[in-house]
């Protein structure tokens, strides 16, 4: 059209992103939008309870008290007679921890098998194991609990549902894990408790048996005593993320804080995770105890003080329960004071017992293996 001009319009550049800025966009946005839900952490401190409260009679709580007393004296004499070179290898002493032991068997069930590491002589007597067979087996005699072929590491009585004692850090979580599937797959309504240490939650097994234990909504409660040290490295030293009980987030299953000086709150909290893993919700039980020996007999302990340890001796978890029993008129001193004697006496019967069981035949190093006659590949 005469008198007229058309101007054809630019259009705007847009500069396009490069691969790498679209991807960090898109993942900035995400974390703009993103709120973690919440984990299911319970935690076992402080509540309150009384043996009332808990359903534990006088009578129960007596007999758990002398349980604990049974287990320090024991393990006194144990060291005792390890310096006298009675016994030999390994020795794992697991005072201070009574009250993780016997809170658990207590509140959990007879027959729930229990499956442990190395530090296996509080829990083996927690559960009935005869101190007698217990003693002769730190020896090494053929009435031990393993005919003598375990020593320390290796209790094992199946008869009461115990099944180590293992020397493998971590090697006994996925075998309680397994242990949980086979009672799901016979439907015992069993849990299994399986218990190891501080130092062997970083180990990728069990990583693998935590994520199989949730994925098939097992009945097991993962229970790690964590004793702050391991063998001799602190907690916050050795672990990212000190708060243990945490890593139950990443498999989604409970996770769950307990007072291990504190027999009630151990009772408590195995008493009601235990019922809800029968029940296919399975649970991290971090159990935070202190052992007042070395990690072994060998152990120096140099990785922390006396003043450290002195007072850490004002929550020994024996000393609470006394304390308690006096306190509420359960007990007199002096009933206690005998109890503390018949312990000390049966432990010293023990003693006898195993200086005096045989040493093991030598053709019993054959026995106990396993062997198939017919086995294809046996020449």
């Amino acid at each position: 059209m005469a008198g007229s001009t058309k101007t054809k319009a630019k259009k705007p550049t847009v500069k396009k992103p490069s691969a790498n800025k679209a991807a960090e966009a898109s993942h900035n946005g995400a974390a703009h939008a993103f709120a973690p839900e919440p984990g299911d952490f319970r935690r076992y401190f402080d509540s309150g309870h009384t043996h009332e409260s808990l359903g534990i009679t006088p009578e129960t709580l007596l007999d758990m008290y002398r349980n604990m007393l049974l287990q320090r004296r024991f393990e006194e004499r144990a060291a005792q007679m390890y310096g006298r070179q009675k016994i030999a290898g390994f020795l794992h002493l697991y005072i201070g921890q009574e009250a993780v032991s016997v809170g658990s068997v207590w509140g959990t069930r007879p027959d729930d098998p229990i499956i442990t590491a190395y530090r296996d002589h509080g829990l083996a007597l927690a559960r009935g194991m005869s101190p007698n067979a217990g003693m002769a087996e730190l020896y090494g005699k053929i009435d031990g609990c393993s005919r003598g072929k375990g020593g320390s590491m290796h209790f094992f009585d199946v008869d009461k549902s115990f099944y180590g004692g293992h020397g493998i850090v971590g090697g006994q979580i996925p075998v309680g894990v397994g242990m949980a599937f086979a009672m799901k797959y016979k439907e015992t309504g069993g849990c299994c408790l399986t218990y190891f240490g501080d130092g062997a939650i970083n180990q990728g097994a069990f990583h693998e048996a935590a994520n199989l234990a949730s994925l098939y909504k097992l009945p097991v409660l993962l229970i790690v005593e964590n004793n702050e040290y391991a063998m001799g490295t602190a907690v916050h030293r050795a672990s990212a993320e000190p708060d243990l009980y945490k890593q139950a987030y990443a498999y989604d299953m409970k996770g769950a804080i307990v007072d291990g000086m504190d027999l009630f709150e151990v009772y408590h909290a195995m008493q009601e995770l235990a019922d809800e893993a029968r029940e296919g919700k399975p649970a991290l039980v971090e159990v935070r105890t202190y052992r007042y020996r070395g990690h072994s007999m060998s152990d120096p302990q140099k990785y922390r003080t006396k003043e450290e340890l002195e007072a850490k001796k004002d929550e020994d978890p024996i000393l609470r329960v006394k304390k308690y029993l006096l306190d509420n008129e359960l007990a007199t001193i002096e009933k206690l004071d005998d109890l503390d004697e018949s312990v000390k006496a049966e432990v010293m019967a023990a003693v006898e017992f195993a200086e005096n069981s045989p040493v093991p035949e030598i053709e019993t190093m054959y026995e106990d293996i396993y062997t198939q006659s017919d086995y294809p590949f046996l020449v």
